[in-house]
């Protein structure tokens, strides 16, 4: 029978004309939602992926201001750029393109940035609130997985979800966003014995482990709802996932890629820039 297809591109597009009517209901009341993306360097998948990003904000009528710096700037011109930008009214959300070159503390730079203005959701402030059920800014990837979930009309209460990698950006948080909406989660990682005893328990399995076509068919259960986060160029350069083609046929829903859960990130990047615009609007109203 094969996988239902959950087309992240498709939920994009409808979220994105949803954000597009709040940022002109915005722009009416004088204020233009701004993003500003600060990369470092010449890496080639971080340039398009900001370039993304630009036109994502100029399709829904955002502003967005690229500060582009040299590979060899210091840290402390880093966060002496960051400390600007928290404080112009103009820059609601800033977001400091990783990987950062070594010789800069991706930590540090995390930490310079407003909670306020933090749309990444990677400020340890925003973390925590997560955490403990506040409201806070999520980060996009886990909150785009959760979106396509509920836009499909998948029941996440009372599931277990299976996580597969536990990066800070994808897996721990995703792990957390389900829990919030009262899954059982597992993590499973480069160091769990016998992955596929866990995998295989799963009703819904959220793939994060950045290996090509690594989760197979005896990995899942019968009927299993596979999340693809991976993007991973294959041994014949071409674009792939970390699941394998063929959990298609023994999955009930799965996430394609492309055009899955990458849509999905930059979508909710946008919704988290709205977010942040309408704060300041109220902490404006209340001065």
């Amino acid at each position: 029978m094969g996988a239902k297809v959950i087309s992240g591109k498709e939920i994009a597009k409808k979220k994105r004309r949803e954000i597009a009517d709040e940022v002109r209901a915005l722009r009416e009341e004088n204020i233009m939602p701004g993003l500003a993306v600060i990369l470092v360097g010449n890496n080639h998948a971080s340039k398009t992926y900001v370039n993304n990003k630009e036109k994502a904000c100029a399709e829904v009528g955002m502003e967005s201001f690229l500060i582009s710096l040299p590979e060899d700037v210091s840290q402390q011109e880093l966060l002496k750029k960051i400390e600007e930008l928290n404080k112009r009214e103009d820059v609601h959300g800033i977001l400091v393109q990783l990987p950062l070159p070594d010789h800069i503390q991706e930590k540090s730079v995390i930490e310079a940035i407003s909670p306020e203005k933090d749309v990444d959701g990677f400020h340890p402030l925003n973390i925590g609130r997560m955490m403990t059920g506040q409201d806070s800014f999520l980060p996009c990837t886990p909150y785009g997985v959760m979106i396509m979930l509920e836009e499909t009309g998948i029941e996440i209460s009372g599931k277990h979800v299976v996580i597969v990698g536990r990066s800070n950006i994808v897996g721990k948080p995703a792990g957390q966003l389900f829990l919030n909406e009262n899954a059982t989660v597992t993590y499973c990682h480069s160091r769990t014995r016998d992955l596929g005893y866990h995998t295989s328990q799963a009703d819904i399995i959220v793939a994060a482990i950045g290996k090509p076509n690594f989760i197979r068919s005896s990995h899942i259960k019968e009927g299993a709802i596979v999340i693809d986060v991976g993007i991973n160029r294959d041994e014949h350069e071409k674009l792939c996932g970390d699941v394998h083609p063929e959990v298609a046929d023994k999955a009930s829903y799965i996430t394609p890629v492309p055009g899955g859960v990458g849509p999905m990130t930059i979508t909710m990047l946008l919704f988290n820039t709205l977010k942040a615009a309408r704060q300041s609007k109220s902490v404006l109203h209340n001065a």
